[in-house]
């Protein structure tokens, strides 16, 4: 019987994600394909450094470790790399003893047509073209728009944090915000507050986590999750029946009111973290990863 990745928490990343390619690509920008490919090719036994995503992937192969080697994790590499042109990140992930086996370099096109056949929950890329078509295909996607390389949060335990409407849950309240104002909105989530919203792109991906951290005690799980969102009271009790009716745990909520996150992701000490809106990712990004999930109202 062929090997599947059936009931396995499925991550796809890229390799200019994975690895700082920037040298290298800057070399393809200048000077083309045929350049590219020889400065990887003599390249091709000198290790990568580590990229915006790496501190990420290591605890989240780390996971499979703490399940006593039971590969409830997988990373999939996805590359708009040759195989020839590759090899140099394939010799970096032997170099840092990371346990990625399956890939798919694409010679120059995007990879996005294979994260449904990949069964993958999340892919992570800087190609924000790629982030966009992997959201179509229905699956919870960020471009890494952090200014962190290689060092991530201290610790086995891998804390993600992730913003509520259009990341989370769907855009139908911030559509009302956006159209009708701070008043509206707060209306709106009052009169519905009996009524869970919609899921988001992440939803799948939350419910994953979800799943992964039954197999811990609560207070022992190697996985944090929390919602740093900018509701306020009374527009906090939506989100919390819609957690209670989807049966997801969040560890932590944190109803902002509209102030600015990054303090608060900081005290989180957030290991990554996912949002709709540019300005906050871009005031995040210099102190955690941060991924911009290009999704719904405010990127429209």
């Amino acid at each position: 019987m062929p090997s599947t990745l059936d009931d396995k928490l499925v991550i796809a990343i890229s390799s200019r994600a994975l690895f700082n390619l920037d040298e290298s690509h800057q070399v393809y920008k200048e000077q083309g394909l045929d350049a590219y490919s020889a400065y990887q090719v003599q390249r091709e036994e000198e290790p990568l450094e580590p990229g915006e995503a790496f501190p990420l992937v290591h605890k989240l192969l780390r996971l499979n470790e703490l399940l006593g080697g039971e590969q409830q994790v997988e990373v999939v590499l996805l590359s708009r790399n040759s195989a020839d042109t590759g090899l140099r990140v394939f010799n970096s992930i032997k170099h840092y003893d990371l346990s990625i086996s399956r890939a798919a370099f694409c010679g120059g096109e995007s990879p996005w047509r294979y994260i449904n056949a990949f069964g993958c929950q999340l892919f992570l890329s800087s190609e924000a073209e790629d982030v966009r078509y992997a959201l179509d295909c229905g699956v919870a996607a960020a471009t890494l728009v952090s200014n962190k390389r290689g060092s991530g949060q201290d610790g086995d335990q891998l804390r993600f944090a992730f913003d509520g409407d259009a990341v989370v849950f769907s855009d139908e309240a911030e559509q009302v915000y956006k159209s009708e104002g701070l008043d509206a909105f707060t209306a709106s989530e009052v009169a519905a507050a009996k009524q869970p919203l919609a899921g988001g792109p992440f939803k799948p991906f939350l419910a994953a986590l979800h799943r992964l951290q039954q197999a811990f005690p609560a207070t022992e799980a190697p996985i944090r999750t929390a919602l740093v969102t900018a509701r306020s009271a009374p527009a906090h009790e939506r989100v919390i029946r819609t957690l209670r009716a989807w049966d997801i745990r969040i560890d932590e909520s944190i109803f902002l009111g509209g102030l600015n996150k990054t303090d608060f992701l900081r005290a989180y000490q957030a290991d990554v973290f996912f949002d709709d809106q540019q300005s906050h990712c871009e005031s995040a990004s210099p102190h955690i990863a941060t991924g911009h999930v290009p999704h719904g109202v405010a990127n429209s």
